[in-house]
């Protein structure tokens, strides 16, 4: 059964820059009670990414902004631990839009769409990550917007997080030389060894313009971009002509309202006949399902790996939004909120070796 008491994260503050904890207040409401048509979640575990830092804004946009008293939005995974609903039992896993907080009553759908039952023997946490949205949007992305060939550049910004590490090794599964851009000698060092990238420029030891000069200077094909900013402008002086950019992310821009200058370079997309395209993984809906049949077939075969960096506890949620905008986390950032309180049918894969507090890293395979 659960427990009496529901604790939820709301917006209580928009944030003018980074998230801060005192952005959400922790809050204890009754559990709500179950009823016809309805589902009861315990929330097991929560997807971070770089764009529900936008949703904290007043503006328009592809979602609409999370409202202050309102629990802040996240992919999650939870179990079902009541049920009135005829095609959810109790002990079923799903996916889908969630909220942070313990419990969430639902009718079967999350923010307009159908919760995801997880099938038997997927971990829990892949929903979220390589079968969840970052890693459909590094399929449609590359393969769709990018469409990568044999012998060409392919440069990559972000190349160590959920989305640019999944990426590039799909870019370099089609034939592609593929140059990395991550922070630090770890991430570094596991795209070269794990991912096996062919260059690797860290941005935080290395002059990023003088590498690119260097290794790929008026050669980059395609350049798949997470980050913006100056890394952004770097790229476009060695584009090769008629090259491709596709705009994934600008995490650098923070995504706040107080947003920087834009590309001072941008005058190459003209002077090299660029062409260069902004999408929302969105736009694929409805070929979700190709998009995680394939990526499942690879990740057996061991031809895609991949990081998760897990968080813990509930009450750690602000901190660790936060951590994708200062360059912590390292993989897909998790935050693990509670274990599954009904004993699961199966047991769920998993390689999970233990880190500092609150923080656990899985590298698949």
């Amino acid at each position: 059964m659960p427990d009496d008491i529901n604790r939820q994260l709301v917006l209580v503050r928009r944030p003018t820059g980074l998230v801060q904890d005192e952005d959400f207040e922790l809050r204890r409401e009754p559990v709500p009670e179950v009823g016809e048509g309805h589902v009861l979640l315990r929330t097991l575990y929560f997807s971070f990414d770089p764009t529900q830092r936008g949703w904290l804004n007043d503006v328009p946009s592809y979602v609409p902004p999370v409202q202050l008293g309102e629990p802040m939005r996240a992919g999650g995974v939870a179990q079902v631990v009541a049920s009135r609903h005829p095609e959810y039992k109790v002990g079923d896993f799903v996916s889908g839009w969630l909220s942070w907080q313990d419990y969430i009553l639902s009718d079967g759908t999350s923010n307009g769409m159908p919760l995801s039952k997880i099938p038997p023997g997927v971990p829990l946490t892949y929903p979220l990550g390589i079968f969840g949205i970052t890693g459909i949007t590094a399929y449609f992305g590359m393969l769709e917007l990018g469409k990568p060939s044999p012998g060409e550049t392919v440069l990559v910004s972000g190349a160590a997080g959920a989305t640019g590490s999944v990426a590039a090794q799909l870019a370099k599964l089609a034939g592609a030389r593929v140059i990395g851009v991550a922070g630090g000698p770890e991430k570094c060092e596991w795209l070269e060894r794990s991912a096996g990238l062919e260059e690797v420029i860290d941005y935080k030891n290395e002059n990023t313009l003088e590498r690119l000069e260097t290794i790929a200077n008026d050669r980059i094909d395609l350049f798949f971009d997470n980050v913006g900013g100056q890394i952004l402008d770097d790229a476009l002086v060695n584009m090769a002509r008629f090259g491709r950019i596709v705009l994934c992310g600008g995490i650098s821009s923070g995504y706040g309202l107080d947003l920087p200058p834009g590309p001072k370079h941008y005058m190459q997309l003209v002077i090299r006949s660029l062409r260069m395209e902004g999408f929302i993984v969105l736009n694929y809906q409805d070929r979700f399902p190709l998009a995680i049949q394939r990526l499942a077939g690879l990740v057996e075969a061991g031809s895609v790996r991949f990081r998760e960096d897990i968080q813990e506890g509930l009450e750690n949620c602000p901190a660790t939004l936060r951590r994708l905008f200062e360059g912590k986390n390292f993989g897909k950032q998790l935050l693990k909120v509670a274990d599954p309180p009904i004993a699961p049918e199966f047991s769920p894969r998993s390689s999970e070796t233990t880190a500092p507090p609150h923080r656990s890293i899985r590298s698949h395979p």
